[in-house]
């Protein structure tokens, strides 16, 4: 699984959270530890692991879970 810079994000009943914006990897083996995904205002931007993605399918990521 690849999450890609400017990928869609979705939660789990398809809802748009925003935007895959920075990916920080782990130096010493190149993996995504951390993206973070840019959410319109009020909105604050979220933090996520590739723990919390169900499934990336061509430029959309889709999350194991439903944000409020």
């Amino acid at each position: 699984m690849e999450v890609e810079h400017g990928a869609k994000v979705i939660d789990q009943n398809g809802e748009v959270l925003g935007t895959v914006d920075h990916l920080m990897r782990n130096l010493w083996t190149g993996e995504i530890s951390k993206f973070m995904v840019r959410r319109e205002a009020p909105d604050e931007d979220l933090f996520l692991s590739p723990d919390d993605v169900m499934e990336v399918t061509g430029s959309t990521v889709k999350l194991k879970f439903i944000v409020d």
